[in-house]
C-alpha cells in the first residue's frame, strides 16, 4: 500500500496560482508565507526519512524504527526492496547518538536518493537495559537476558513493514546491516533466519554475544555457525583502526575457508570503530538483490540454532531439554539428515536426555510409508522403523540429543550418497606432527540396500601435509553399516612453533560407478615445539590465591592482582584422581602484555586420552575487554574407572591479553583512537599419572 509522507505538506503553498500574488497585498501574503517556511524545507531537506512505530506483542506496545524512501516511492507504484540496519551500542533507531546525524544518516540518504531500494533502522532499545550512553547495551543479548526475543520482534517488524510499505518479499530482496553490536545482530539473524534473509552485511561486528531462551541461552560466535549462512551472501567490513581488529580477522577467516558461503571482505584505512564503506556495502546488496539464485529453497543445508522452537528452510525443530544446548541439523535434503547437540560451540559435550521432534516440508507423498534408517553416531548401533507421510506430505520424527544419522526411502526420495561419519566428538582433529597418523574415516551407508565398489581418496593442496596412502576401495557397506578406513588412509604433518596450524584434506568418495561427493577434512596440527608450563596448580575442590593480570585501561599499562579461587570436585590435595573434578592453572613467566609478568592463568584442556572428559565450558569476561568476547577455560573429569599408573597428556591452552596503544601512528589521516585489544594464545603439554588407590 502505499505511504504519503506528512513532510510533504509544506509544499503544498507552490501549487497556488502565481497570479494569486501579482499584487503587492497578496505578495506581503507570500513574503509572510515564505517566512514561515525556512524551518519547514529545512526538516524536508535534512530530513529525508520518517520515524515511524509498529506494534510489538513480544514488549507489549509500539516500537520505534526510521525509514528512508527513495523519491521514486510516491509515484512509481514500484516495489522495492529493503535493508534492515542495526545500530551498535548505547544508540538507537535514529543512528544519530554517535555523530549528531551527521555521517550514517547522511551516507544513507545519498543511496536511497539515487538507489531504488528502501532503508530501515531498527530499534535495539531496552530501556531497563539503558543506564547511560555507555552503560547502553540494545537487543538483549546478554548471558542472563531473554525477556525480550528480537528475532521475533525482528520478524513483528519485516511483517508491518510489508504490510505498510510497497516492498518485495522474496528473500534475495531482503537484507540485514548493521554496525559493532548490530553487526553482531546482522550476522546472528540472517544465520537464524535463512529463509527470510538473502543477504547480510556487518561492519565491525561484534564477536559474540548470548542468545537463546530465558534461563538456558548459549554462547553464539558467527565464525563457530559458517555454514549457517551457506545460502546467503555475507560481507564484513573492516576499519583498519578498530579497536576489535583481531576479533574481525578471526570471523573473516572463519567465512574465508568456507567456500560454500558466497563471502566479500573489505578492509578501510580507517582510525576508528564505525561504519565505514556504506554506499560500496549497500552496493553489495544491490548485487544480491540481483541475484535470482537467492530465491531457491537449497537441496542440501545445515542449520545450528539455540532456540528450544525454531524453522529453518520449512523444517520445524521442538526441543525438550534439561539444560541449554545448541541444536545440529547437518547435510539436511529429502533423503535425511544429521541431528545432534552441543552444550556449548564448537565442541562441547552432546546432552542425550534432550527429546528433538522435526517435522519436515511437504517434500513426500501424502499418506506414503516410508522406511527410515536411523544410525546411532555414539554406540555405532543401527536401527529401523516405518513412518508415514501426513496429509500434506510431512514426516516427523524424534530423536535424543546423542547424535542421529537418519535416512528415509520410499516414493520419490532417490538413492543417498555414501555418509563420511563425524571423525571426532571434537570440533577438529588435532593431530601431531612428524608420526604417520591413521584418519578415522568412516564411510556409511544410509541405503535400505548393499552400496557396493566405492572408492575413497585423500588429497591436500597443504604444503605441511604429506599422504602416505590416499586410497582405499570397499567392495560392499551393507545397509546402516559403516566401513572403517583407518588402516588405509594415512597422513603425516609437519609444523614449527606457535599454536595449532589448520590443515584441510578433501575426501572423494565414488560410488555407483561413476558418482562422486567431495567433503573437507580440517586438522589443527600440534605444534612440533611445544613446551611444559612453568608451574601450574590443579584445583579439585582446593582454595587458592593467585596473582593475575589485570589491565590498567585503554592506553595500556597495568599489574598483579591477587585472586582467590575455589574450584572442582575432589579432595583438594592438588592431584586429579579417578572421580574427580578439576581446573587446571598455569603460571606464564610474560603474557603477551609487556606488565604481564609471572601471573597465572585457568587453561582449556584438550585430553589427549579419553580418561579425561572436558565436562564444562567457563566462560569469563576478559580483563577490562569493551567488547562481549568471553575467556573459555576447562572443568574437567577424571574417569572414575582409570586404573593406577595410566599416563594422562594433556595439552593446555591458555589465552593472554593486552591493550596495544599506538598513539603516534595514523590509520588514513587520523590518529589511532582507541587501544587495540589484543589476544594471543599459548600452548603447553603436560602428563600426568593416575595415582594408586589409597
Amino acid at each position: 500500500m502505499t505511504h504519503s509522507s506528512p513532510d510533504c505538506k509544506c509544499f503544498l503553498i507552490f501549487r497556488l496560482p502565481f497570479a494569486c500574488f501579482r499584487r503587492k497585498k497578496h505578495l506581503r501574503t507570500l513574503l509572510a508565507l515564505l517566512s514561515l517556511l525556512p524551518s519547514a524545507v529545512l526538516l524536508a531537506q535534512d530530513r529525508p526519512f520518517h520515524d515511524r512505530t509498529f506494534p510489538s506483542r513480544v514488549f507489549g506496545g509500539t516500537r520505534n524504527y526510521r525509514i528512508l524512501l527513495p523519491p521514486s516511492y510516491e509515484t512509481s507504484g514500484k516495489r522495492y526492496p529493503v535493508i534492515y540496519y542495526f545500530h551498535g551500542h548505547s544508540d538507537r533507531y535514529t543512528l544519530e547518538r554517535y555523530d549528531d546525524g551527521r555521517d550514517t544518516i547522511p551516507k544513507m540518504a545519498a543511496f536511497v536518493a539515487s538507489h531504488d531500494v528502501v532503508v530501515v533502522a531498527v530499534d535495539g532499545y531496552v530501556a531497563e537495559h539503558y543506564t547511560g550512553f555507555y552503560g547502553g547495551s540494545p537487543w538483549d543479548i546478554r548471558a542472563d537476558g531473554g525477556d525480550y526475543d528480537f528475532g521475533l520482534v525482528f520478524q513483528e517488524l519485516v511483517a508491518h513493514v510489508d504490510a505498510t510499505y510497497r516492498t518485495l518479499t522474496g528473500r534475495r530482496h531482503r537484507a540485514l546491516s548493521g554496525l559493532s553490536m548490530g553487526g553482531f545482530m546482522s550476522l546472528y539473524l540472517s544465520a537464524r533466519y535463512p529463509g527470510l534473509i538473502g543477504s547480510a552485511s556487518s561492519f565491525n561486528p561484534g564477536p559474540e554475544f548470548y542468545v537463546g531462551d530465558k534461563g538456558a541461552r548459549s554462547l553464539w560466535r558467527a565464525k563457530d555457525h559458517v555454514s549457517n549462512h551457506n545460502h546467503t551472501m555475507v560481507r564484513l567490513i573492516r576499519a583498519s583502526g578498530d579497536y576489535i581488529s583481531q576479533y574481525h580477522e578471526e570471523t573473516r577467516d572463519a567465512y574465508a575457508r568456507a567456500h560454500a558461503v558466497d563471502f566479500e571482505y573489505r578492509r578501510d584505512e580507517y582510525h576508528r570503530h564505525w561504519a565505514t564503506s556504506i554506499t560500496e556495502t549497500f552496493d553489495f546488496h544491490m548485487r544480491a538483490f540481483a541475484k535470482p539464485a537467492l530465491d531457491n529453497v537449497p537441496e542440501f543445508f545445515s542449520h545450528a540454532d539455540a532456540y528450544r522452537n525454531f524453522e529453518a528452510w520449512g523444517y520445524r525443530v521442538d526441543v525438550r531439554r534439561s539444560s541449554p544446548a545448541i541444536v545440529y541439523l547437518e547435510d539436511v535434503s529429502q533423503g535425511g539428515m544429521r541431528i545432534s547437540t552441543r552444550r556449548w560451540a564448537p565442541d562441547g559435550l552432546s546432552l542425550p536426555d534432550a527429546s528433538i521432534t522435526v517435522t519436515t516440508p511437504p517434500l513426500y507423498r501424502p499418506g506414503a510409508r516410508y522406511a527410515m534408517t536411523e544410525h546411532d553416531l555414539a554406540s555405532g548401533r543401527t536401527s529401523r522403523r516405518d513412518l508415514a507421510a501426513s496429509d500434506d506430505g510431512r514426516l516427523t520424527v524424534t530423536v535424543d540429543g546423542a547424535g542421529r544419522q537418519l535416512s528415509f526411502a520410499g516414493p520419490g526420495t532417490g538413492a543417498e550418497p555414501p555418509v563420511l561419519l563425524p571423525l571426532t566428538s571434537s570440533d577438529r582433529l588435532r593431530l601431531r606432527p612428524n608420526l604417520e597418523q591413521a584418519l578415522p574415516v568412516k564411510i556409511y551407508n544410509p541405503r535400505g540396500t548393499p552400496m557396493e565398489e566405492v572408492a575413497a581418496s585423500i588429497e591436500s593442496e597443504y604444503p605441511t601435509v604429506e599422504i602416505v596412502s590416499g586410497s582405499a576401495k570397499i567392495p560392499r557397506i551393507e545397509p546402516g553399516a559403516f566401513a572403517d578406513l583407518a588402516s588405509r588412509l594415512k597422513v603425516r604433518f609437519t609444523a614449527g612453533a606457535g599454536h595449532f596450524a589448520p590443515a584441510r584434506l578433501k575426501l572423494t568418495l565414488t560410488f555407483d560407478g561413476w558418482h562422486q561427493v567431495s567433503r573437507d577434512i580440517d586438522v589443527l596440527v600440534i605444534p612440533e615445539i611445544v613446551a611444559a608450563p612453568a608451574a601450574l596448580e590443579i584445583l579439585d575442590g582446593r582454595t587458592v590465591t593467585l596473582p593475575v593480570f589485570r589491565q590498567k585501561g585503554n592506553q595500556g599499562g597495568g599489574g598483579s592482582i591477587r585472586r582467590t579461587l575455589t574450584e572442582g570436585k575432589g579432595n583438594g590435595n592438588g592431584v586429579l584422581e579417578p572421580g574427580e573434578e578439576a581446573t587446571i592453572w598455569i603460571k606464564m613467566p610474560q603474557g603477551m602484555d609487556p606488565f604481564d609478568k609471572n601471573n597465572w592463568y585457568r587453561a582449556k584442556v584438550y585430553p589427549e586420552t579419553p580418561l579425561i572428559t572436558e565436562i564444562g565450558d567457563i566462560q569469563e569476561q576478559k580483563q577490562l575487554e569493551w567488547t562481549s568476547a568471553q575467556e573459555r577455560t576447562s572443568l574437567i573429569r577424571l574417569a572414575p574407572d582409570a586404573p593406577a599408573g595410566a599416563k594422562l597428556p594433556l595439552l593446555l591452552d591458555n589465552e593472554s591479553w593486552s591493550y596495544h596503544w599506538t598513539p603516534d601512528v595514523r590509520y588514513g589521516p587520523e590518529l589511532l583512537y582507541q587501544a587495540f585489544q589484543l589476544h594471543s594464545r599459548h600452548l603447553h603439554q603436560l602428563t600426568l599419572e593416575v595415582p594408586p588407590a589409597r
